[in-house]
């Protein structure tokens, strides 16, 4: 199994959000049919964000999306322009309680951030994994060189515990191992490198960063490997004492398709796990596991993760 190292150590208010326009054309242009394996598409839509929040607002050196965990990281950004997703052409919408659904544009830590609130699970989106990833090739497009990611993930490895923060090392992708793998058609080589190396998918001085600004916190800091399995529904016990047998250390249903992409685009990545619930191993036993259990762990634990983060990009070198 994945070794999980353990303790490595032992606001600015938002300016107002862009006014709501639910005008016929800006439905429809909302509407208006995007190909996320189209690259000429891609551009049109980093195009209209530009358009919209104007040239050097969208301009950014840093993304985060801000899953289950870091929720409250967008409401620290400072001189912050709020983009919501239904204004974004060819966007996907968001149904997933918790997730807000804005682009967030500003600074946070001296650096040039944009913020997703909401992400695309691809279980929402009918496994359409280059759909669900198109916001990271925007942010591409946008000008980004780093991406943070967080989720909310079960516990697999025994010292896990609710509340609890693991840096992810790697990751085991299994629905790109059944061939839902979001590079499938995308086939214009401006996107990239068709054939994707991601022995280093989660940048190693980004992670000794992290670790060292966490022995300086006092922050408890698990390293260790996720797994993404396709969902909504939860794991079964015989499925979690898999991934425990194969290395994983925590599960949840999102993430890899996006840092996937990400190397594709030679963004450096930064992933976390914020640990919401024990995974259960014994089939005899009953456990019922809810999102609203899931929802309540990642709020309380949501700001200290997020100070946590800031604190790292404060430190981070473009």
């Amino acid at each position: 199994m994945g070794n999980c190292t353990q303790k490595l150590t032992t606001s600015t208010s938002l300016s107002p959000a862009m006014e709501n326009n639910n005008s016929p054309t800006n439905a429809a242009e909302h509407n208006q049919k995007i190909d996320p394996r189209n690259y000429d598409d891609v551009l049109s839509v980093a195009a209209s964000i530009r358009e919209q929040v104007g040239e050097d607002v969208a301009r950014a050196d840093l993304g985060i999306i801000c899953g289950s965990g870091l929720g409250p990281i967008g409401d620290t950004v400072q001189d912050a322009t709020i983009l919501p997703y239904s204004k974004i052409p060819g966007f996907p919408t968001t149904h997933v309680v918790g997730h807000k659904g804005n682009m967030i544009f500003g600074k946070l830590g001296g650096k040039k951030v944009v913020c997703l609130q909401g992400r695309f699970h691809p279980y929402e989106h009918n496994m359409d994994l280059a759909l669900c990833t198109l916001p990271v090739r925007v942010m591409h497009q946008l000008g980004i060189k780093i991406m943070i990611v967080s989720n909310a993930a079960g516990g697999i490895n025994a010292v896990l515990r609710h509340g609890d923060l693991m840096l992810i090392k790697d990751h085991i992708f299994l629905p790109a191992l059944a061939g839902f793998s979001p590079l499938v058609g995308c086939n214009d080589p401006r996107f990239g490198a068709r054939f994707v190396s991601v022995h280093d998918a989660y940048d190693k001085q980004l992670r000794q960063l992290a670790i060292d600004v966490g022995r300086r916190s006092d922050m408890t800091l698990y390293e260790g490997v996720y797994v993404m399995s396709g969902g909504p529904q939860y794991e079964s016990p015989a499925e979690v004492s898999l991934f425990k047998t194969v290395g994983a250390d925590a599960l949840g249903m999102s993430t890899c398709h996006e840092v996937t992409v990400a190397r594709q685009c030679g963004i450096k990545v930064l992933g976390f796990s914020l640990i919401t619930n024990i995974a259960n191993l014994d089939a005899d036993a009953s456990v019922e596991v809810s999102h609203e259990e899931v929802m309540d762990i990642a709020q309380q634990a949501g700001e200290r993760a997020s100070r946590f983060v800031s604190d790292i990009i404060t430190e981070i070198t473009l």
